[in-house]
């Protein structure tokens, strides 16, 4: 039964497997694409929002700091996956590495969690958008029927429709092709960089030095059942951590982890793109770095154009232009919020839709869903479902308290990557690699711990939650994917045991 569960699938079947007219996905990207991908989905909800909670309440000035430690963070889990990427690629992502290195159980574990992680980043992301949107109705005098407008409307019932409807437009451009998607995402990501260099260049004008003072601000004790804090540092390392000081950079880099997800989805698009090979690696480390850059920047305008202490909890950039007699730039920030983050909600769909497609093609889920569009070759039948459950779970269900597990999900995946490029480097050291991390396995053993370290500083709630949907993932696993699995079939014809007879799907 071991073997079983940690049988792996060859690179090379994982490759034949694209090639298969009626699941190959049309290559379409390039590494412009791909960058523009990833800024794209990256930029988003955490630097229009988290800037000024992380600021007021963790690390005061040094929030630049954190963002520094996340992006660091981020940039070990980047070199593994631009190797994995370029080695194998095929969508899938963290899933398709894991199930090249690990085995089939592992590859299920992580490819079960992506699946979580990125329907419900999307769905915050829609009900954040929305708000905007709502916003910017409420500045224009116009309101919708309270029923439609939020999901708390009149006696009891509550739909958002602004959110559905945004990731119904999303599943449909999708649908119709990736090099759509791509020209859809490139107007949308220049208008928001264009936003966060405003921010950036117009709030320099209004720097004042003693917001800086003090950089770091003095230590202070969490207070009793902080949100933001885990338990589970007090318990294995026997102390208690604190707000501001050395550790609330790092307190805040955990929080401010959620302003990086989105660069390993450009991993996800490794089928779809003309020379993965050389793209993806460009792709994936250029986006992390631009962000990088473009977050540090932020967050020093920000907290010098206004004290830490007063800074927004809900809308840090526009809120501190307005403090500053300057309400123009607050709408215009606001506007390009919204458009933002569209494209974000449509990358993360992206991401989840293409690792629904490889789990379906290896038959750990029904292989109904692996069949490509005749016309368009997209992966239209786990586009168009996953794209109308989140859009029914965006506008019914409040998502706030969840948000944490989007993070945890992430940092999860990030360790198993770390950990299967180790191993694939020694079961497979034949293997072409366009590109090669560095000094394995010392930097990916670095990424395991940084990444851990990061999970441990997340509240205890979330790790129950995410314990609650693995098991969930096992139950379904020994009860259907392990029985259909493709591999296990192929294993069973090869050696003559008997067994069903794999169908036409699997033919």
């Amino acid at each position: 039964m071991t073997n079983t569960l940690f049988r792996t699938k060859k690179v090379e079947q994982s490759i034949r497997d694209t090639e298969e007219p009626e699941h190959a996905l049309k290559k379409s990207l390039s590494a412009l694409d791909l960058t523009v991908f990833g800024v794209g989905v990256i930029i988003g909800t955490g630097i229009f929002v988290l800037t000024g909670t992380v600021a007021k309440n963790n690390a005061g000035p040094a929030v630049a700091l954190s963002f520094v430690v996340a992006g660091v963070v981020c940039a070990l889990a980047a070199l593994c996956y631009a190797e994995f990427a370029s080695t194998v690629p095929v969508a899938g992502s963290a899933y398709t590495f894991s199930y090249a290195s690990l085995g089939e159980l592992p590859a299920w574990i992580i490819g079960w969690d992506l699946v979580l992680e990125f329907a419900l980043g999307t769905a915050v992301v829609a009900v954040g958008w929305s708000g905007y949107i709502h916003s910017l109705l409420d500045n224009a005098g116009w309101q919708l029927p309270a029923a439609l407008g939020t999901r708390d409307g009149a006696e009891g019932f509550g739909f958002d429709i602004l959110a559905a409807v945004l990731v119904l437009v999303l599943t449909g451009i999708l649908v119709l092709g990736m090099k759509l998607s791509a020209r859809v995402t490139s107007v949308v990501v220049a208008i928001k960089v264009i936003v966060v260099l405003v921010v950036i260049i117009a709030g320099a004008f209004f720097v004042t030095a003693d917001n800086y003072d003090p950089f770091v601000p003095k230590a202070q004790p969490v207070p009793a059942g902080d949100g933001l804090h885990s338990p589970l540092i007090q318990l294995m390392f026997g102390w208690a951590p604190s707000n501001f000081g050395v550790m609330g950079i790092f307190t805040a880099a955990s929080v401010v982890f959620f302003a990086f997800i989105g660069f390993d989805i450009v991993a996800t698009a490794a089928e779809e793109t003309r020379n993965p090979q050389r793209d993806m690696p460009r792709g994936i480390l250029g986006s992390l770095f631009i962000c990088t850059a473009l977050y540090v920047a932020v967050s020093i305008v920000v907290t010098g154009m206004q004290r830490y202490t007063m800074l927004s909890v809900d809308a840090p950039l526009a809120d501190a232009f307005k403090a500053t007699g300057h309400p123009w730039f607050a709408g215009f920030i606001s506007f390009g919020a919204a458009i933002g983050l569209t494209v974000v909600c449509m990358i993360l769909l992206l991401g989840q839709t293409r690792v629904f497609f490889a789990m379906s093609r290896d038959g750990l889920l029904p292989r109904f869903f692996s069949r490509v569009h005749p016309r368009f070759r997209t992966p239209h039948r786990p586009t168009i479902l996953l794209g109308v459950i989140i859009a029914v779970v965006a506008g019914f269900t409040p998502l706030s308290e969840l948000a944490e597990l989007v993070n945890i999900g992430t940092l999860f995946a990030f360790v198993i990557v770390a950990f299967s490029v180790i191993i694939l480097r020694r079961t497979r050291p034949d293997l072409p690699r366009a590109f090669r991390m560095p000094w394995v396995p010392f930097l990916p053993i670095l990424s395991v711990a940084a990444s851990l370290w990061l999970m441990l500083n997340l509240p205890a709630e979330t790790w129950l939650r995410f314990g609650l949907w693995m098991v969930l993932g096992l139950v379904f696993y020994f009860l259907y994917s392990r029985s259909h699995s493709r591999l296990g079939r192929e294993e069973e014809v090869d050696s003559g045991r008997p067994g069903k007879p794999p169908g036409p799907a699997f033919r």
